[in-house]
């Protein structure tokens, strides 16, 4: 990426290219419910940030923000649907867009920062290199079929 793409958080009017994202993002079924994405956009403590090489929406990520009752009350994050579209991958827009979410959960002072990938994704490395550690938990998934 030789400049900054700019960043935001989306809104209900970036619902078409949102769920293109997440359309390259899931393994499940497609989304398509524009309602669905304001559900998420409108949630109480949730934010998408989005990163735009001028009108196209390229990376992605959803920051959600949750009380605590220990930590001195402080909030934690968790980051979900971390997507950068395949042909702007590697380009520094998913790190850029990653970084305006981790200084948005630092300034609600959240005292940790957590998320889950996949592990046929490939992404660890990339999250790594952004600071994370698979040292600290150990995490865990159960399904509704």
């Amino acid at each position: 990426m030789t400049q900054r793409a700019s960043v935001r958080a989306l809104t209900t009017s970036d619902a078409t290219e949102a769920l293109v994202l997440y359309n390259e993002l899931t393994v499940g079924p497609k989304a398509l419910d524009h309602s669905a994405f304001a559900g998420v956009i409108h949630h109480q403590g949730t934010t998408v940030y989005g990163a735009f090489d001028g009108p196209t929406l390229t990376a992605m990520v959803t920051l959600h923000l949750l009380p605590n009752a220990v930590w001195d009350g402080r909030p934690y994050g968790l980051i979900e649907n971390v997507v950068t579209r395949h042909i702007y991958q590697r380009q520094g827009y998913g790190r850029q867009v990653m970084q305006t979410a981790l200084d948005a959960a630092w300034a609600a002072d959240a005292y940790k920062v957590m998320l889950m990938t996949g592990q046929g994704r490939g992404a660890a490395g990339f999250y790594e290199a952004i600071g994370f550690s698979s040292k600290d938990k150990f995490a865990m998934v159960m399904r509704k079929e």
